[in-house]
This record gives C-alpha cells, sequence and structure tokens, in this order.
C-alpha cells in the first residue's frame, strides 16, 4: 500500500493501511535518517496516545529502530506528543516517534516524527525520510536480528510536568480564585492540566479524562461541535473557563464562563496580544495561511512583523529555529511561544490563558470583548467536505481561476495560492479553499467582520462545490 507523509507525518486506517507491517517500514525509515544524519547513539524516545493499538504499534516501532543499534526509550503509558518533543529536548535525544492521529477520528492512527530540536520535522527532514521510506518500499530486505537489550521503560510525566510548572506565575493565579475545567476528550493530555492545577491550590476539575479509545464517539479535536460537553460542563458547574485538548495533547480549544466557543484565532490574539503588549516581551509573530487577520492588526500595533507560511506547524517551527518568534500559530489550534518550545503544547497553551485571566482579571469572553473593541470584529468559520472524485481538483482551479472575480455581492480584490486558493473579499474579509492535507477531503475556510456574513459565504461556496 502507499504510505504517504502529509502535514504532519503518516496517518492511516487502522488495519488497513495502518498496520504493525507499515508502521515497521516507516520506523526503519525514520531509523536510517537517523543514523544518517543524526546522533544515533544518542536514542530515540517513543511515544503512543490512547487510540487503537498504540502499545502494540508503538513496540513494533522500538524493536524496528533498536534493530539497528539505536538506543530506545519507550514510554510506560499514553502521553501527550509535546512530552515526547520535550524529552527529545532535554535528554539530547537524536529524535522521537509519537504513534498517533492527533484529532483525526477514532478508526485512524499515525506516525509523528519529532527533531531533535524538541518538534515537528521540518520539511527537509521530512523530505529525507520519505526518501529512506521509498528505498525501503522497494527493497526485499529482511528484517535486522532483534535487540531488545537496547529497549528502555521512559516515565515521561513527571519531567514533563516539572517543566511545566515553572512557566506561569502561580500566585497571581491563585489569587483570583478563578474555577477551571479540563477536558482532554479521553485523549492523552488526561490529568496533566488538573494536576498542575491542583499542586499550587488552583480549582481545576476534568470530564472525559477516562481511557476510550473510541473517543466517546465524537473525533477528539477541540472545536465545535466535538465539545459541547466542555460546553455544558463550563455552563452547569459555574466555571470561569474550559480547556480542552485534541487526541495527542497538542491543540488547545477554549469554551467562556457562558459556554461560549473560544476559537483558536481568538485564544492565539490573546496570548500574542499579552505576550507582545503586556509582558513587553520582544520577538516577531509566525502564523499559518488560514488564520486570523487580527494577529496583523495586533502586530501593527506593537511593531511586531509577521510572517505567513503554508498550513502545517513544521513551518511555524522551522521560522522559530531560525527567526526571533515570540510565538506562533495555526487555525487549528497549535500555538507555541518562545517561553518554552517551538512546538504546540494545549497544556502550556491552557496555562498562559489562565495566567492571562489572573493578570488582567477578566474571563476569556471579556477578553475578546476588549480586543474586538480595539482592532474589529473578526468572525472565522470552516466547513470540511467529502466529496466525490475529482470535485476537489475542480473546485481549487474555480477558485483559482478568472471567473471567480465576485462573490455573493462582494468583489474579489486580490489572490493568494499559498496553500489552496485564497480569496480577500472587498473590505469584508477573506475566503480560502483548499485540500486537506491529513484527511481525504476539501476545507472551506472564511473570515469576515460579522457572523452572518461569514455563514453566508461559506453557505454559498459550499453550494457551488457541490455541484462541481
Amino acid at each position: 500500500m502507499q504510505i504517504r507523509f502529509g502535514t504532519d507525518g503518516w496517518r492511516g486506517v487502522i488495519a488497513e493501511d495502518f498496520t504493525v507491517a507499515n508502521v515497521r517500514k516507516v520506523a526503519a525509515a525514520i531509523a536510517r535518517y537517523v543514523i544518517r544524519a543524526e546522533n544515533a547513539k544518542n536514542g530515540v524516545l517513543i511515544g503512543y496516545d490512547t487510540r487503537f493499538g498504540g502499545p502494540l504499534f508503538a513496540r513494533a516501532a522500538a524493536e524496528v529502530v533498536a534493530a539497528t543499534g539505536t538506543p530506545v526509550w519507550l514510554a510506560d503509558g499514553p502521553c501527550p506528543s509535546p512530552t515526547i518533543s520535550l524529552l527529545v529536548r532535554q535528554r539530547g535525544a537524536a529524535g522521537g516517534i509519537m504513534i498517533t492521529a492527533s484529532h483525526n477520528p477514532y478508526r485512524w492512527n499515525g506516525v509523528k516524527y519529532k527533531a531533535s530540536y524538541g518538534s515537528s520535522a521540518s520539511p527537509a527532514i521530512t523530505a529525507q525520510i520519505e526518501k529512506e521510506l521509498e528505498a525501503i518500499l522497494k527493497s526485499d530486505a529482511t528484517d535486522l536480528p532483534p535487540r531488545q537489550d537496547l529497549i528502555h521503560s521512559l516515565n515521561v510525566r513527571a519531567p514533563y510536568l516539572d517543566t511545566l510548572d515553572k512557566l506561569v506565575d502561580w500566585e497571581r493565579l491563585r489569587g483570583t480564585k478563578f474555577r477551571f475545567v479540563a477536558d482532554p476528550m479521553h485523549g492523552s493530555a488526561a490529568g496533566f492540566l488538573r494536576e498542575l492545577f491542583a499542586r499550587h491550590g488552583v480549582a481545576c476539575d476534568e470530564i472525559r479524562g477516562e481511557y476510550d479509545p473510541l473517543f466517546g464517539g465524537v473525533n477528539p479535536e477541540p472545536i465545535e461541535p466535538h465539545i459541547a460537553a466542555l460546553e455544558e460542563a463550563v455552563t452547569k458547574g459555574g466555571y470561569d473557563a474550559g480547556f480542552a485538548a485534541d487526541g495527542d495533547g497538542d491543540r488547545i480549544g477554549a469554551v467562556h464562563a457562558d459556554g461560549t466557543f473560544i476559537t483558536p484565532h481568538q485564544i492565539f490574539s490573546i496570548l500574542f496580544w499579552h505576550l507582545a503588549g503586556t509582558r513587553k516581551l520582544e520577538g516577531d509573530v509566525a502564523k499559518t495561511f488560514s488564520t486570523t487577520k487580527m494577529i496583523d492588526q495586533i502586530a501593527r500595533r506593537f511593531g511586531r512583523k509577521v510572517y505567513e507560511t503554508p498550513i502545517g506547524f513544521k513551518y511555524i517551527c522551522e521560522l522559530m529555529l531560525e527567526r526571533d518568534i515570540l510565538i506562533g500559530g495555526e487555525e487549528s489550534g497549535g500555538i507555541a511561544t518562545k517561553l518554552y518550545l517551538p512546538e504546540r503544547d494545549a497544556t502550556v497553551s491552557a496555562l498562559l490563558l489562565a495566567e492571562v485571566m489572573a493578570w488582567h482579571g477578566k474571563r476569556l469572553g471579556e477578553l475578546v470583548r476588549m480586543l474586538e473593541r480595539e482592532y474589529g470584529e473578526h468572525h472565522y468559520g470552516r466547513i470540511d467536505l467529502e466529496l466525490l472524485r475529482g470535485q476537489k481538483e475542480k473546485a481549487i482551479a474555480l477558485f483559482g481561476s478568472a471567473k471567480m472575480a465576485k462573490l455573493l455581492e462582494w468583489p474579489v480584490v486580490r489572490k493568494e495560492n499559498m496553500d489552496g486558493q485564497k480569496l480577500f473579499l472587498g473590505d469584508i474579509g477573506w475566503l480560502l479553499v483548499r485540500v486537506s492535507g491529513t484527511e481525504e477531503m476539501l476545507r472551506v475556510y472564511a473570515e469576515t467582520t460579522r457572523e452572518e456574513t461569514t455563514k453566508r459565504v461559506l453557505d454559498d461556496v459550499c453550494a457551488t462545490v457541490k455541484k462541481l
């Protein structure tokens, strides 16, 4: 079967293309890359989330890597992807492998490679791994003799929590008496945020923390409608905020005290505004192609440069390694700051959001309204379409063509095609149509100055695409 790397590693459907045999092939390609390009004697760390077969797939990957003579440290239980990134960096490991399909539905699993700098593999590293994989798929090479003696157990929880414990102002947080609720969505971030708050006497409960590889029947993606349970818990429990994490704990979602969903764009904007404005920390900002224009306005206010990248956190990470980037983020809730790692981490983002609330004495919805008063309203929406064969290609062609000079009553004043087709509609906002890099679907994004306008744009585009 074909094994393809998308925006963040390789993903497949369990027992169809995601099999032990294929995981072993991908692990062999990673091992070859590590031996050729990294200090292999420093070893590879391997973790897995709460999906079906996680320990089995992780053990298979460990056996393949160890057979090359490379030491392996295998997590002693499910863990968030950022824990592997952090420990790779702290221990000076050659790299890390994470068995996860992130936010994909339960029937999926995948492999992410974490580079020696402690984050997503750069496009250059991914290209090298793909080249090694291509050679493996073409060869009939037999497996190397097993080296079980090179596989060691790895406790990720203690060093991870001890590191995050130093990131925020706990005295300020305790003083506000805010109450929080965490929602790991049955994923591998379960227990982490609650334990950190409990250490310092900050009230935090948890929902959906039990092990469930079916994720309670929803996709473990911290956006609506999948976080309806968190929205209900916040309002019924009288909490000041709720924080959600995706299946492998690197993407954040949040809920205001009245149950209103705080979008990843709003979270990104709040954190950037606070770090650059309130704390006056130096550095520019990096964002992906589908992220809110409010970031551009905040950047202008504080004299910071905006770097825009294709969609995929690996591009954000690459910039954070090359330049002085204060904060980088993407539309799906992956956010990183130079205070920690060039890596997404839902638990870190939740801690920083709680600190912003404590610093300003305001809840999340109040912070959003404050930003809107200063920088204007930005209403975002996204629809994912599963289409018939050929429709995705037709949609990209249509929206990139000269025929698309107007949408509803708004003229198309500019187009960009860094990743998909992005159309700027008069002075009200933008539309983006692109093919997903992780799933077989077309994604339609829009941001305008009014909620009802965003809905109209999305509905009109989706109706047009379905007729192609």
